[in-house]
């Protein structure tokens, strides 16, 4: 346990997302996670229900004199997005997230902090481990896999929650309340290509784009900030062009819900075209740092030599893959004409893998309008199976319809008012959340998402904002006190 964190306030929240945060997490790894969520609610004595696909159900009755209020489903994700920086010596594996305070903000050492979402289920927890809160009957929904793929929320079956209301605590700005999102579709393409050995006056060097801002890919796509995979590829096609460039690999991006920070190609030359290779990659290094200055300040770009790769891709496959890794939309496709500020659709160019023969490309595209999403999913799959990949359209979710008139988005408005002076935006998001999935099979179920402050969520700058905790906490605290008679 971390005692400098769980001596902040409120220490009951605090002490039980340093003992989350000890738990490996990632998605779709979760079974340590689970049968930590299981012991806990059984240490309780409370009814404690583990799914088969691994989400967890902890019921705790009402509070005395909270009997006769409608129950509530307070609900979360247990799993967090494993990303390290580059240089960061971190085992997620073994080790539990080495995290400190800086001023108003919990950070990570070098990786993500897992705030997204553990603050919302440590939050539950401290709840249901009280004996001082006062609350209606819960109902506390821990749910797996969120972040790829929402499966968790998608295997939730009809008939074993029974609350009216269910309160998501999994949004990332403490003045906003959340009443609908946009859904998404994983875009994957593969496939496989010839190799030709290197020739014997080649010259071979690493190419790396990194320190990146990186992000949500949901949250911050309208950010504007820049995508690793798009700026190597960038690099890659002029210098192929140019400099006769050869590709012998690239690695770059990660995670589809995280904008990729980091890209890495191994490359060829004749070696007599090293120093106007230097020189083409120190221009366009000036070029693309002057355009990202003020979203990406840290972006670097390193040309290194290293020993000459032994094959590289057959010049027809490389020109193909660069061309449609160029025209795969990336960033904004669609602003909502309805609702001002709020992006409708996007894609996000996650990764893209070529090596040994093989090549990978993972896209995630989100929309709240579900045909406008799935037909910029499949001008994707146009463009590359124009190249003769694979391409698979999966793990659809739908998005999350706002209900603005429904009690308890009047009630949570109302209260936010009366708390802190100000009224709170009422909104969609365009980030992907599980409301949407669970209402499919409880439709009659009343639903709102609200959190504290958390900055760089899906990237090793991920920090939450102590104070706005703080403020989070007494505004769920309160909102327990107002749920409504049955």
């Amino acid at each position: 346990m971390n005692n400098e964190i769980t001596k902040l306030e409120p220490r009951v929240m605090w002490e039980h997302f340093s003992n989350l945060n000890a738990v490996p997490r990632a998605s779709k790894q979760e079974q340590r996670v689970t049968a930590f969520m299981k012991d806990f609610g059984e240490s309780l004595g409370l009814e404690t229900h583990v799914d088969e696909i691994g989400n967890v159900i902890i019921r705790k009755p009402a509070s005395p004199g909270m009997e006769d209020r409608v129950t509530i489903v307070i609900q979360g994700h247990l799993d967090m997005v494993h990303q390290k920086n580059a240089d960061t010596d971190f085992d997620f594996e073994k080790q539990g997230i080495d995290m400190y305070v800086d001023g108003d903000w919990v950070k990570a050492r070098g990786t993500t902090l897992g705030a997204d979402n553990g603050i919302g289920v440590a939050s539950a927890m401290a709840i249901l481990a009280s004996d001082d809160i006062a609350h209606p009957a819960v109902e506390a929904l821990f749910t797996v896999d969120e972040e790829t793929g929402m499966t968790g929320a998608m295997g939730l079956k009809g008939g074993l929650l029974s609350g009216d209301i269910l309160l998501n605590l999994d949004t990332e700005d403490d003045n906003e309340i959340t009443i609908g999102c946009a859904g998404g579709v994983d875009v994957t393409i593969s496939g496989s290509y010839a190799q030709q050995a290197s020739g014997p006056e080649d010259a071979g060097y690493r190419l790396s784009v990194k320190g990146l801002t990186g992000g949500h890919s949901g949250m911050d796509i309208h950010l504007g900030r820049g995508n690793a995979n798009k700026l190597i590829n960038r690099l890659l096609f002029l210098a192929t062009e140019q400099l006769g460039m050869r590709i012998a690999s690239i690695d770059a991006g990660g995670l589809r819900n995280a904008i990729p920070r980091e890209a890495t190609a191994t490359v060829t030359v004749n070696e007599s075209s090293a120093t106007a290779l230097d020189e083409f990659i120190s221009e366009q290094a000036g070029i693309l740092k002057a355009e990202y200055a003020t979203t990406d300040p840290g972006l670097e770009i390193v040309l290194e030599p290293v020993d000459l790769p032994p094959a590289l891709l057959d010049t027809e496959f490389q020109g193909r893959i660069l061309r449609a890794v160029w025209a795969c939309p990336n960033g904004i496709f669609r602003m909502s004409p309805d609702v001002e500020d709020l992006v409708q659709t996007s894609n996000n160019l996650a990764q893209v893998q070529v090596a040994e023969g093989a090549y990978r490309v993972l896209c995630l595209t989100r929309g709240s309008v579900d045909t406008e999403k799935m037909d910029l999913a499949n001008g994707i799959r146009c463009t590359f199976e124009l190249i003769g990949a694979d391409v698979e359209l999966n793990g659809e979710y739908p998005g999350w319809a706002p209900r603005p008139n429904s009690p308890i988005v009047k009630l949570m408005s109302s209260l936010y008012e009366e708390l802190f002076h100000e009224k709170a935006p009422v909104l969609a998001c365009h980030a992907g959340l599980e409301c949407g999935i669970i209402g499919t099979n409880y439709p009659d179920m009343q639903m709102i998402s609200f959190g504290p402050n958390i900055r760089g969520a899906h990237s090793p700058d991920e920090k939450v904002q102590i104070s706005s905790v703080q403020k989070y906490w007494g505004y769920l605290m309160e909102a327990l006190k107002r749920i409504p008679e049955r």
